[in-house]
């Protein structure tokens, strides 16, 4: 941990130690001074590739993090400020976007520094330090020192390994650990009457194009005994659902992998942990999201006290070597995936199993591999992949959950699976393949449940649309710069029609020329090459859109009680705060640069507080794994890019124990692309419920928000036009 005044690199210290003099409302000279050196540094090493691997890089990437955050701070202090004059406010703010204009050139050339400026992007302690370091420098007071934060390695160095000393003592203690076998059962064989097809993709399809419910059969809950568990649970106050009981029966008469798909809210962290301790699946890894880690060891201290839970953070200096549980999250993974292979689990739970969609990711490739070792070392462990959301894009994002699972490889079924499907008789190009496929792939173990079916006492959701007209300069603004964009589009549609070679001719509007055409704008998004974007136009959106929906929060807290309310950019967040403040409205917090111990405080504040109204909350950061059912009205004040973001902020407070009424409150500019990302959110809505619901409800192709976004806002300017 870096100490006070240790210099870090980047952070420059004057000869003699300065005195601090005491900085007046709005005063920010001082400051403004060192910000506009620190971004001439960071512009001057990007524009000269100075930046290699190593420290280097870090100082650099640090320097820009830190500059840009304190430009954010100091821009709310001075607007807030209420002795400076308007003339000197004004001078200062220009300063502010002096710098600001050239982070944003900066980063233009290198689009990853972007990165550093999510809203839960980790502040580093070298960054931490470095902050300290600017303001004393400016001579201003520095906060007070925050807790620890765990520092992760930036993107763009090389991956750090690490073996805590508490894991090296577990190892000496087990010198001689050898893989378990002992319950291997006969191998299956491939078989080779299906060996020569080509069996992923009808899979996969079999899930689009068939209509039952994907749900395998589980057995009654007082098998084997485990009524007696379950009253042992009631002994101490805890009461498990009948469709919670069953999954655990399942494990504990013998059956191994899961893809555990219940809705969000039916409690799978508990039937995660009971089916491990029914499995006898010690010592047990959990991969998490950070958000979500201290939960996890809460969680197993409720449902399985006799068995001890560790979480790891940063390095692991804290863990216990011997714990059972060893929780760790997705983002520091890396630097612990060497030990954690090599450990002996015997089983294995991924939450949130769709952050490992694209097996072309790190997180992604440690958790296969991860996964592979477990096998490699334990015959049939328990492997269990928990997503209330498990498609997010594509029926393809299906494909890494089941290779982690073992029922997969990259190639083929793995012998179990196949075994399953050589006993239907069938082979792709029979027509009752894709039914018996399917039903094949659920009893490998796939479990969903939805409220409606499973949990009668709790209450029934409802989106309501509550649009909002943006009115004024800055609605102007947004429907010339959303017209700017259409243009373009057209502009680019036209032209490539012009100097088509291929000699097609489409009537009407050629609509794979409008994708393709959307395709080029999103690829140029990417690189920052163009000016007004989606993305940006999206983000001032939701911006002009903060005070309506902050408005509209602080009515209902007012007249109907407890309110969580969600916004993307923190910029949003913000401004609703102000406003609560303004309204003398106490409010929880909760955002993806807070410390775990500030964010669960903020957590129970709102929960156990009458007088704090409001949860003000990331949706990105808090989105997931958060019990916040003391609230029954949610206000998305900013839309998703995916339904599943959605869903999942609207069951924090959908879940069990909720006995009243949900209505999730969604603010939606009218007259501008936000309506039509609503429409595209619920659209897509109808790809999970058709591929695990047995829905009939006709769903549009597979790809990107951003895409179809793009692709129907051209659509609509050429159709103006015709």
């Amino acid at each position: 941990m870096a100490r006070r005044g240790q210099r870090q690199p980047g952070a420059t210290r004057s000869a003699a130690p300065r005195r601090r003099r005491r900085v007046r409302d709005g005063e920010s000279d001082g400051l403004i001074q060192v910000l506009a050196q620190a971004v001439r540094e960071v512009e001057t090493a990007i524009t000269r590739g100075a930046m290699q691997r190593g420290d280097r890089t870090a100082s650099t990437r640090t320097k820009f993090q830190i500059v840009a955050l304190l430009v954010r701070e100091e821009r709310a202090r001075v607007n807030g400020a209420t002795s400076a004059t308007e003339a000197y406010r004004a001078e200062q703010l220009r300063r502010l976007d002096g710098i600001a204009t050239i982070l944003a050139k900066t980063a233009a050339m290198d689009p990853s520094l972007l990165g550093l400026l999510a809203e839960d992007a980790v502040i580093s302690e070298a960054a931490a330090a470095l902050r300290r370091q600017m303001l004393e420098d400016a001579g201003m007071e520095a906060p007070e020192e925050p807790e620890p934060v765990q520092q992760v390695a930036p993107p763009d160095t090389q991956t750090r390994r690490v073996v805590p000393q508490a894991v090296v003592s577990r190892q000496l203690a087990n010198p001689f650990l050898a893989p378990d076998f002992s319950s291997a059962p006969p191998r299956p064989t491939r078989a080779g009457r299906l060996a020569g097809w080509e069996l992923i993709g009808p899979l996969l399809r079999s899930f689009e194009q068939t209509g039952a419910s994907a749900s395998m059969a589980l057995p009654d809950p007082t098998y084997l005994g485990l009524s007696g568990g379950i009253d042992a649970l009631r002994l101490r106050g805890l009461e498990l659902m009948p469709h919670q009981a069953k999954l655990i029966a399942s494990a504990a008469a013998g059956h191994r992998t899961f893809l555990l798909a219940d809705e969000p809210g039916l409690g799978k962290t508990a039937q995660a942990l009971l089916a491990a301790q029914a499995a006898d699946a010690y010592p047990l890894l959990a991969i998490v999201p950070n958000v979500v880690k201290t939960n996890w060891a809460r969680e197993a201290g409720l449902w399985t006290p006799r068995r001890t839970p560790t979480v790891i953070h940063g390095d692991g200096d804290t863990i216990d070597g011997f714990a059972d549980i060893v929780v760790v999250n997705y983002e520091v993974l890396d630097r612990h995936v060497g030990w954690l292979g090599d450990l002996g689990f015997r089983g294995m739970v991924v939450d949130e199993a769709h952050f490992i969609k694209n097996k072309k990711s790190q997180r992604s490739r440690n958790v296969l591999d991860l996964a592979n070792r477990i096998r490699n070392r334990t015959t049939r462990p328990l492997m269990m992949a928990l997503t209330g959301t498990p498609l997010i894009n594509s029926i393809e994002d299906f494909t890494a959950i089941w290779e982690y699972l073992g029922w997969i490889d990259e190639k083929a079924p793995r012998p179990e699976l196949m075994e399953k499907l050589d006993e239907t008789g069938l082979t792709p190009a029979d027509p009752g393949f894709s039914a018996s496929a399917r039903a094949s792939v659920i009893d490998m173990g796939i479990v969903r449940r939805r409220k409606v079916d499973v949990a009668a006492d709790i209450p029934a959701r409802r989106i309501a649309d509550l649009p909002v007209e943006l009115d004024g300069a800055v609605g102007r603004s947004i429907r010339a710069a959303e017209r700017e964009l259409a243009d373009r589009l057209v502009e680019r549609y036209r032209t490539a029609l012009e100097t088509r070679r291929s000699g097609v001719v489409v009537d009407g509007i050629d609509h794979d020329l409008v994708r393709q055409v959307a395709g080029w704008e999103r690829t140029e998004m990417a690189a920052k090459k163009t000016g007004e974007n989606v993305f940006s136009l999206f983000r001032r959106i939701g911006q002009a859109k903060a005070g309506l929906a902050a408005d509209y929060a602080a009515q209902l807290a007012q007249n109907v009680g407890k309110v969580v309310f969600f916004a993307r950019h923190i910029e949003v967040m913000d401004a609703a705060e102000e406003l609560f403040a303004e309204r003398g409205i106490r409010f929880a917090s909760i955002r993806g640069d807070q410390t775990a111990r500030t964010r669960q405080k903020n957590i129970d504040a709102f929960v156990n507080d009458p007088d704090v109204a409001i949860a003000v909350c990331s949706l990105l950061t808090a989105g997931v794994g958060l019990n916040l059912q003391v609230a029954s009205n949610v206000v998305l004040a900013e839309l998703s890019w995916t339904n599943a973001e959605q869903t999942q902020a609207i069951d924090r407070v959908h879940r069990i124990g909720q006995d009243e009424p949900v209505t999730a409150w969604r603010i939606i500019a009218a007259q501008t692309i936000d309506t039509r990302i609503a429409d595209l959110i619920d659209a897509k809505a109808g790809l999970a419920a058709k591929a695990l619901d047995g829905s009939d409800e006709e769903v549009g192709a597979s790809a990107d928000f951003q895409l179809e976004a793009l692709a129907a806002l051209l659509t609509q300017a050429l159709e103006a036009s015709a």
